[in-house]
């Protein structure tokens, strides 16, 4: 599988490109697509979509993963961080990719091993169980987790449905 990450926002988009046989994984391109805060919203989403569309056309994955929505305080943040995952969902879209939404709280349990786990965990965590030779930022980090998380819940599925688990 080869795998493209989301974790978008409008400001810093975390992104991760992950080759995964379920078991080995590669990391082909991590980063974080960063608008500057002189551009306007339009602007940053155009920013964000051709950014993704350029990963997508380079490296030509399979599947996506990209973080739910999240619970916020302030409805400003929610629209505007909706706006963002809609341009980053959309460019995915056209190309017909498979997209797969994972909550917060979820890919900390899978990556930390607590649903609670701040940013500098996440990224630790990251390093280590990739074998990156640095820690990547808060952004790309947690677009690698989401990537790991979907690579595991994948691999979960597949298990259970070579057991006969019910799925």
């Amino acid at each position: 599988m080869r795998l493209l990450a989301i974790d978008p926002s409008l400001r810093g988009t975390g992104y991760a490109v992950i080759d995964s046989d379920g078991r080995k994984h590669s990391t082909l391109e991590y980063g974080v697509i960063v608008n500057q805060t002189k551009l306007s919203q339009s602007g940053c989403l155009v920013a964000i979509h051709e950014k993704i569309t350029d990963l997508i056309q380079r490296h030509q994955p399979n599947e996506c993963a990209v973080e739910g929505v999240i619970f916020v305080q302030s409805l400003r943040t929610a629209i505007t961080l909706g706006a963002a995952r809609g341009a980053s969902i959309l460019a995915v879209a056209q190309h017909g990719i498979p997209i797969y939404e994972y909550a917060p709280r979820k890919i900390k349990q899978s990556v930390v091993g607590s649903g609670a786990a701040d940013k500098k965990q996440v990224a630790f965590m990251i390093r280590a169980l990739l074998g990156l030779t640095e820690t990547p930022s808060a952004d790309a980090a947690d677009a690698l987790a989401i990537g790991l998380t979907h690579i595991q819940s994948q691999a979960s599925l597949k298990v259970r449905k070579l057991t006969g688990e019910t799925i």
